[in-house]
């Protein structure tokens, strides 16, 4: 496993984040954040935590689900600001987008596709990456401690561009941050991290440590999850969450699967459903898929959910149940998807990186299939 920054986990680690600006040798941050970060005071909460006098200018205007565009423009704000590198704030599209701007704005290439993982982009993806301190403040992505970053591509593809010199050197999390979030909002990123959880154990690569962090993780992500959706000031389920986004964030670059592969080019689409929101309506019928060849790996998951059943079938059955019980569309239809979207979707998600580490190998019209299942 390759762990390389930085983690201050803490209610009230906030105040941490100037320490660890100036350790990453940062002074004239660029922030990129969303408006939704903004409009909940975040911001001024963070900036108050920040040395007088601090050269900053605020890049906001990151898409729910970002884009190649939105991170040229915020090149251009690094650039215009002379800015050494960047502090992000907020969700996984505004960690995700910072990432991009570190790269993009530091290397030659004048798009982002060649350094997609796809593409061969990791070779090409060198240590004059820009700095990056992240600071989440939704619990589900874990982006402030991975070495991807999502990105809607010119061309429309979502691809992934990833290398450890992308890693934040620091990550500020503060489950304080998190109080209040909307109820939906928590359950969507929630389920993201719960599926990264999953699709990690799952995973055919052997890699003990990152199992052992992604059981505890998902263990975490389950109990917690419908708490903190219920009572948005429940401390302690916000403080578990957290802490379960980061652990399956840690553990995952064992690597995830069919889950995943058809999310990233679902979230290419113009209706941009949420990441997390797919991934845990996909889950269940992942899950049955993958079935035949989860034989050792179905009581870790069945332990880790507290279940007494560890048929994929019946873990399935729950997965579907709880993402329904915190109020998520169960059907692609719900969230803008329509039927002339799936064969498109079903190509892509064999392009897809993660379609190489599912544990069951899946055809094109085997994806189709589950697309239809899901829809």
């Amino acid at each position: 496993m390759v762990l390389l920054n930085r983690i201050q986990f803490a209610s009230g680690a906030i105040v941490e984040t100037a320490g660890e600006l100036a350790l990453a040798g940062i002074t004239r941050p660029l922030i990129v954040t969303d408006a939704g970060v903004i409009a909940a005071g975040l911001w001024d909460q963070l900036r108050a935590a920040l040395p007088a006098g601090m050269p900053l200018t605020v890049f906001s205007a990151v898409p729910p689900n970002p884009t190649e565009a939105a991170v040229r423009e915020a090149v251009a704000a690094y650039h215009a600001h002379g800015a050494d590198g960047v502090l992000a704030l907020g969700g996984g599209s505004p960690m995700d987008l910072a990432k991009a701007v570190a790269l993009l704005a530091t290397h030659d290439d004048a798009s982002l596709a060649p350094y997609a993982v796809v593409e061969g982009g990791l070779a090409r993806i060198t240590a004059r990456a820009a700095p990056i301190v992240a600071v989440p403040t939704t619990a589900g992505t874990g982006s402030e401690v991975s070495r991807g970053a999502l990105i809607v591509m010119r061309d429309g593809r979502k691809l992934s561009i990833g290398s450890p010199y992308l890693i934040p050197r620091a990550a500020i999390c503060d489950p304080d941050l998190t109080l209040g979030l909307p109820a939906g909002l928590t359950a969507g990123t929630g389920m993201d991290a719960l599926t990264h959880g999953v699709e990690t154990l799952c995973s055919p690569r052997e890699n003990p440590i990152a199992d052992a962090i992604a059981r505890d993780g998902l263990r975490r992500a389950w109990a917690n999850l419908p708490r903190a959706v219920a009572d948005g000031a429940d401390r302690a389920a916000r403080q578990q969450m957290m802490l379960a986004s980061v652990e399956v964030a840690l553990a995952f670059q064992k690597g995830l699967g069919a889950v995943h592969a058809l999310s990233h080019p679902l979230g290419g689409l113009a209706v941009s459903p949420h990441h997390g929101t797919l991934n845990g309506l996909l889950l269940p019928h992942v899950l049955r898929f993958n079935a035949p060849s989860l034989t050792a790996v179905l009581p870790l998951l069945g332990d880790a959910m507290g279940l007494d059943d560890h048929r994929a079938e019946a873990i399935a059955d729950a997965i579907a149940a709880l993402h329904e019980q915190i109020g998520l569309h169960r059907r692609l239809a719900a969230l803008g998807v329509t039927a002339d979207d799936l064969p498109a979707l079903a190509a892509a998600a064999t392009r897809d990186h993660h379609h190489l580490t599912n544990p069951r190998r899946a055809s094109e019209a085997e994806y189709l299939a589950l697309l239809q299942a899901a829809f």
